[in-house]
């Protein structure tokens, strides 16, 4: 199957202006330079992981952009008359406008802003939402009983192969962790099928990429987990796991980053941890 057909027209049209991006850019061709990216995606939680990426693109070294209308109401900042905006995709936009902190004036930021500290850490009440709202989509979760170095797993049971299909899912998490390493584990797993691994899911609006080696599986997934987590607070060693990967093996040649931010993005928006701006 031709790669466009996995792909609705518009997450082609996006799929298309991210490659042209990374091309003319020339980005991200090294691992350190990936783990950066994902690190700037960490720290702008306050827009989807996709979007995030676009904004490293269109200008690297950036700290931190909102919308004009997000740094008057949330920061009492006025946005410069010639700055230069940068686009993100916006539903039924197409396109929206956001600007770089340092193409604005007014208030002082706190310094907090840049860095989104995390808050909290996740509880058992917490899985139990997350379980609920997988529940919802047709993903079974079940609580074995493991030693400590087994995390846990995900299999199809059916696949829709029409939209209107209702999936199946098993998701295995270990009771005997914590419900950090709960979470981390739930992001993996649903990274490794919103990233396709499992083949392809037309209700869920997934494509088929399970041909792919089990190293790029694993690093695709581990780097949706690290954004999740990271994005929401949670440290685990995934990101240790996942930085001893990309020092060796990371390049835009054997990974494909729109997959691993669309898969970040629905994961979120899964687990009711979307990223929501004002424009």
């Amino acid at each position: 199957m031709d790669q466009a057909e996995l792909f609705d027209p518009e997450e082609q049209a996006a799929r298309s202006l991210l490659d042209q991006l990374l091309e003319d850019s020339r980005l991200f061709s090294k691992s350190a330079d990936y783990k950066a990216l994902l690190d700037f995606v960490v720290r702008m939680r306050n827009f989807a992981p996709f979007n995030a990426m676009l904004l490293q693109v269109q200008k690297p070294g950036l700290r931190y952009a909102a919308s004009a209308r997000d740094w008057g109401e949330r920061f009492n900042r006025t946005v410069k008359q010639d700055a230069r905006p940068l686009l993100i995709l916006w539903p039924f936009g197409p396109v929206a406008l956001v600007y770089d902190f340092v193409d604005t004036d007014g208030d002082d930021v706190p310094e907090h802003v840049f860095a989104f500290p995390a808050k909290g850490t996740m509880t058992e009440s917490n899985v139990a939402g997350y379980v609920d709202c997988m529940a919802r989509k047709g993903l079974e979760t079940i609580f074995i009983d493991a030693g400590d170095n087994k995390a846990g797993s995900i299999t199809a049971v059916k696949r829709a192969v029409n939209p209107k299909d209702i999936p199946h899912y098993t998701v295995r998490i270990n009771k005997n962790h914590s419900p950090n390493a709960q979470f981390a584990t739930l992001a993996h797993e649903l990274g490794h099928l919103y990233l396709g691994h499992l083949g392809r899911d037309k209700a869920l609006n997934i494509p088929g990429r399970n041909g792919l080696r089990h190293n790029q599986r694993e690093i695709e997934a581990e780097s949706v987990a690290y954004l999740v987590c990271s994005r929401h607070g949670v440290e685990v060693s995934s990101q240790s796991y996942l930085a001893s990967h990309v020092e060796k093996d990371t390049t835009i040649d054997n990974l494909d980053l729109y997959q691993v931010m669309r898969a970040s993005g629905h994961v979120e928006t899964l687990l009711g941890l979307a990223a929501h701006s004002k424009i």
